[in-house]
């Protein structure tokens, strides 16, 4: 089973580690650039980590090297700090990057379904929802979905098993919406070991509202935080990456927060996404309060802008 991944930066590189380490998922992993030299160091440097995971080829090549390949992990474009994203006051956080790498899938997205129709493509550059709406448009096909807020979720999981001390494993939340600054964090539903976390925090020292507050600072602008001080984030999201192309290949039907086109919303989100072979084969809204509601009516507004700024980018 072939996977390939366009685009060989920070995040197509930490894709690949985490395919690697996971193993026996695919026989046979691509990597295609437009710098062909980087994706051929990249693919080498791999090969020569792959002999301690399960059996896995891994090779650079061109578009057409993508043929039969049952999923393309789309990678390209410019990242954050290239594209001048990383300021936290600015209220498009990655919303800046669409002009830019929208233009970047028009030229990307037909070259992959020229060679591999019938694959599974899942967009993992910034912004990844519209830009995953864009690749619907250009792919005439639904067999389309973006790694969503599943990293700001499990981000959620992380900062509230800190403060409850217990393993993020045990701690159970979702952000729903939009992969950006609009995100919707559910903490109506949050628990832990079926407890409510809102019941847990409110026993602590620290007032409910601050936590709240420091939690969602963490988790909106955390990406900015990493950027800071690596200048690319990129291991987190390479091993979001990986687990779903695990949950594809290997049609596992999991629940997942990914995105993907909703008819009743007309826009790609995330919601309780079903994942398997297909991509997103159901979607189910959990239960939310009236505020988070609206809230993530806030968040549609704002990828449903985002879609048409995208379609009108490559339409020019």
């Amino acid at each position: 089973m072939k996977v390939g991944v366009v685009g060989a930066g920070a995040v197509g590189a930490a894709t690949v580690l985490s395919l690697v380490e996971r193993g026996g998922m695919c026989r046979e992993i691509v990597l295609v650039d437009k710098a062909a030299e980087r994706a051929a160091g990249v693919a080498t440097d791999m090969r020569y980590a792959a002999p301690l995971s399960p059996v896995v080829d891994v090779r650079a090549g061109g578009y057409q090297d993508l043929d039969d390949a049952a999923l393309v992990i789309i990678t390209a474009g410019v990242n954050e700090k290239t594209g001048g994203a990383t300021d936290r006051s600015d209220p498009q956080g990655r919303l800046r990057l669409l002009d830019t790498n929208a233009k970047v899938y028009a030229d990307v997205v037909p070259r992959i379904v020229a060679v591999a129709p019938h694959a599974v493509l899942m967009v993992v550059t910034d912004p990844p929802d519209p830009l995953a709406d864009l690749t619907r448009h250009l792919a005439h096909h639904d067999r389309v979905f973006s790694t969503g807020t599943l990293i700001d979720s499990l981000r959620f999981r992380v900062h509230l098993a800190d403060r409850l001390r217990v393993r993020p494993l045990d701690v159970h939340a979702m952000v729903v919406g939009e992969h950006g600054t609009s995100e919707v964090l559910l903490w109506s539903s949050a628990e832990m070991g079926g407890i409510p976390v809102l019941d847990l925090l409110d026993d602590g020292e620290q007032p409910l509202d601050a936590v709240r507050a420091e939690v969602e600072e963490s988790i909106r602008y955390a990406n900015i935080t990493i950027i800071e001080g690596t200048g690319a984030s990129q291991y987190g999201i390479g091993a979001v990456s990986a687990r779903l192309a695990e949950a594809v290949l290997r049609d596992e039907r999991a629940a997942l927060p990914v995105a993907a086109y909703n008819p009743e919303f007309d826009v790609t989100l995330s919601l309780v996404s079903v994942l398997g072979a297909g991509g997103v084969i159901e979607m189910h809204q959990p239960r939310m309060t009236p505020e988070e509601r609206a809230a993530l009516d806030r968040s549609v507004s704002t990828l449903r802008d985002a879609t048409r700024r995208a379609l009108a980018a490559v339409d020019q």
